[in-house]
This record gives structure tokens, sequence and C-alpha cells, in this order.
């Protein structure tokens, strides 16, 4: 678990501001070695610990677990999770990205994201609409496979949106189905980072509230056999599991 580091006291008396006024050069500086393409795995990783750090430094508290499952096969697997926040796009790489190459599924959005898309771009992620479920599943097929197959990890977050309370319901198969067309392992990741709230004019970019915990554990990697359901309904009981646990934390 990380825990909050003595925090300047701008970072106690305007938490969000202090954060987001240091994210920006994160982010910039990041964007300027995109766009000339000299941003690799390592920097996204050192970024991505930047921004952990900025989240310490002003007080809060992400506690990560299961994150040694990862060692235990080889190549390249699916990441399946829930999605609540931005903070979860912000900060996974550093924890997978120095243990396995790692890309995510992202909305087509993010990639005309001003500033920021140089960064995702240069990530090479898979890009969805979101509008037509049965294109996207086509795109995550065709273009997840490509990246498995070079070893590269898949995030996805197969929710419709991003939300605080979890519905299995809501969680499509998608996942599933990429790691059995490319027969690779799944690993369940739960998540709580609702700390970071949804912004009243720019939804990315909203309060963050110190006061609440931050969570991140990854489950038990398994197999795709079959159409998957099986496979799936472990993943989101393991997700519904652990975020109960977390409740009130």
């Amino acid at each position: 678990m990380t825990t909050g580091q003595n925090r300047p006291f701008l970072a106690k008396m305007w938490p969000s501001l202090y954060f987001y006024s240091h994210f920006i050069g994160v982010v910039f500086r990041a964007s300027n070695l995109a766009k000339t393409g000299r941003y690799d795995g390592r920097m996204w990783a050192e970024s991505s610990l930047e921004v952990l750090h900025l989240l310490e430094r002003i007080g809060m508290r992400v506690e990560i677990n299961g994150l040694e499952e990862l060692t235990r096969f080889e190549g390249p697997c699916v990441i399946i999770g829930n999605h609540m926040s931005m903070m979860e796009t912000l900060i996974l790489p550093v924890m997978v990205q120095p243990l396995k190459p790692v890309t995510f599924v992202v909305k087509e959005s993010l990639l005309t994201y001003p500033v920021f898309q140089h960064v995702m771009r240069s990530r090479n992620p898979v890009a969805v609409t979101r509008n037509n479920p049965r294109q996207d599943l086509k795109i995550v097929l065709e273009e997840g496979e490509e990246r498995l197959g070079k070893g590269i990890s898949i995030i996805v977050f197969p929710q419709t949106t991003r939300t605080n309370t979890f519905d299995p319901v809501q969680m499509s198969s998608i996942g599933v189905k990429l790691a059995k067309k490319a027969d690779v392992p799944v690993v369940p990741l739960a998540l709580k980072t609702d700390a970071w709230t949804n912004g009243k004019y720019i939804k990315d970019f909203g309060k963050l509230s110190v006061k609440q915990r931050v969570f991140f554990a990854f489950g038990p990697h398994l197999r795709v056999v079959g159409k998957g359901n099986e496979e799936l309904r472990i993943v989101t009981d393991f997700i519904g599991a652990k975020l109960a646990g977390w409740q009130g934390k």
C-alpha cells in the first residue's frame, strides 16, 4: 500500500488545485516527447509514477494487491476490470508496464483529446466508438489479437460507461472473447477510484477527495474454456466481492 507523503501546505489547503497544476506539467512533458517519437513504454511508466506520487502528495492512500499475479505466467494477457474514473487510465501503467508491455482499449475520442492525444496515440491503443457494439467487437478482436500477438497485454473496461456502482449485467463479454480468440489468459481487475470525481464542466477533471482510499486488486489468471460464460462470471464475482469488501474503508 502506498501512503500519503509529507503534504506541502498548498496540497493540504487546495489538494485538487495542487494536483492539477502539477499534473498539467506531467502531461505536457510526456506529450512533447510523444510528438517527436521519443515516448516509449519505460517513459510511460515513469509518467504514471509521477501521477501516483502527486496523488500521494495531496494525501491519497492507494492500496494495490495481487500484482504478482502478472508474474505467474509467460506472455501477454487480457486484464478485465471495472471502470470508475480517469485515475485508472493514468496510474495502471506504472503497475503493469514494468512487468508486461501493455496498452488499453480506449474510446476513440481520447485520440483527439487536446495534448493527451499524443501520449495515447504513442501507446498504440485499440480505439472503439462505444456507439456500434458489433463494430467495436470486430475492432477489438482484430486489433487486440494483433497487439497480443506482439506480446502486448490489453487492459479493457467492458462496462458501457464509467460508474461508481457495479452492475455485472453491464459487463460485456468483449474481453473474454478477445482472450479466447488470442488464446491468452484473463486477469480480473477490481478497482475503486471514486476519489477522483467527475468534473462539472470537464468530465475527466473533477474534485479529488483525499479522504477516500483508492484500491486496486488483481485476481488469479484463468484460461477461457468454451464460450467464456463461466470465466466472465468469475471476473464479475471477483470485482463485486472486492468492491463489497472495500465499502466504508
